[in-house]
């Protein structure tokens, strides 16, 4: 196992959404350590924030187990080209989307491009989010909190429902919850709440399309050190972040990439309605 660093971490203030260039220590997605073994192989994926953080880690994964895959992404270009660069390495395609994934317009454009552009979808991976901390409820404003929901879980209705149409028996959804969703970060009220409405619609989303043949499943990481972390957590939590989990250091993207390829691998074939915890041994109820 690799010896990742633990805590404290450098001071390192970001502006949201932050880049993964200006992380100290950089994180690991992957890059030199993911091997894959065919898993995948011609299977077609949409990552949503697959520039950066676990989304980067996945679209890494994903190519090196043989699939193409599209990546939306925000406005992290830069980032994003990296990404494109890493897959192509492995021989497969990259499609990169910039834009706001909350905007329905968008996301149905979004699965227009895979289908265009890949020739179909096979895994719908809803991995990106927005996220802000808050030490009171009177400092939320509603702008603020419509802007959670319309990109943590508005987004993966639109992107669902315009991707089921193009996804056939065997197809996989994948969406990224949090452990937030079962012990809520009070500084992360509109974040954790949106993680909340994940599990559930992940758990109903489950039993509807079942007999369509699609399985949908969940991914509830802990603390992982991504650009999110040091754009919107104090400084304090940024020095200490992941020290309370029983690890007692933030876990990498890399380490959550084998969940979501075994959620989308074909062989997991009755795996569907359920979450896979990646929390560095924290119980997750």
């Amino acid at each position: 196992m690799p010896d990742y660093p633990k805590p404290p971490y450098p001071n390192q203030k970001q502006p949201v959404p932050g880049w993964t260039a200006k992380m100290d220590p950089r994180p690991d997605h992957g890059e030199y350590s993911y091997r894959g073994s065919g898993k995948l192989k011609g299977m077609r994926a949409v990552i949503t924030g697959g520039d950066s953080g676990i989304g980067r880690a996945v679209a890494i994964a994903y190519a090196r187990e043989g699939a193409d895959v599209l990546i939306a992404y925000l406005i992290e270009h830069d980032d994003a080209q990296e990404v494109k660069a890493l897959v192509e390495q492995e021989g497969r395609r990259a499609v990169l989307i910039a834009g706001d994934i909350g905007s329905p317009e968008h996301c149905r454009s979004i699965i227009k491009h895979a289908v265009g552009e890949l020739g179909g979808i096979d895994i719908l991976v809803n991995n990106a989010a927005h996220q802000a901390t808050f030490g009171d409820i009177s400092e939320i404003s509603d702008k603020e909190w419509q802007l959670t929901f319309e990109v943590n879980i508005h987004s993966m209705f639109y992107l669902t429902k315009a991707a089921v149409p193009h996804m056939r028996p065997g197809s996989a959804i994948i969406n990224t919850t949090s452990i937030n969703a079962d012990a809520p970060n009070p500084i992360l009220l509109a974040y954790a709440t949106t993680k909340g409405a994940i599990q559930n619609f992940t758990g109903g989303l489950a039993q509807m399309l079942a007999k369509k043949g699609i399985r949908v499943n969940a991914v509830a990481p802990g603390p992982i050190w991504t650009p999110l972390i040091p754009s919107t957590m104090p400084e304090e939590t940024v020095r200490n972040f992941g020290a309370q989990v029983p690890m007692q250091r933030a876990g990498q993207p890399a380490e959550l990439a084998t969940a979501f390829v075994m959620l989308a691998d074909p062989l997991s074939s009755y795996t569907s309605g359920t979450t896979v915890a990646v929390t560095g041994g924290k119980p997750f109820i």
